[in-house]
């Protein structure tokens, strides 16, 4: 009678050990699931941003070269006009 009482505590005791083996690759492949996942976006976004980045410069370089071939209003001093009768504006 012990042997077999001593066999069935250790039928027990292996069905928990796995039960706890297999929780444990369940949550380890989740876990490298949400990784893999976090880093797929991270790599989008940071794609994105650098899409943004890329636009945003060349924006800024096209504004520079029309700056350069037309000058803004504060470049250029003012212009006074002399009125018809001959006389200078004060």
């Amino acid at each position: 009678m012990p042997v077999r009482l001593l066999i069935a505590v250790l039928v027990v005791l292996l069905v928990c050990l796995l039960a706890v083996a297999v929780d444990r690759a369940v949550k380890a492949i989740k876990r490298e699931r949400r990784r893999l996942e976090a880093t797929r976006r991270l790599a989008a976004a940071t794609a994105q941003a650098e899409a943004r980045d890329r636009q945003r410069k060349a924006a800024e370089q096209v504004s520079g070269a029309l700056t350069s071939i037309m000058p803004t209003i504060h470049d250029m001093d003012t212009r006074h006009v002399d009125e018809p009768g001959g006389t200078p504006p004060p």
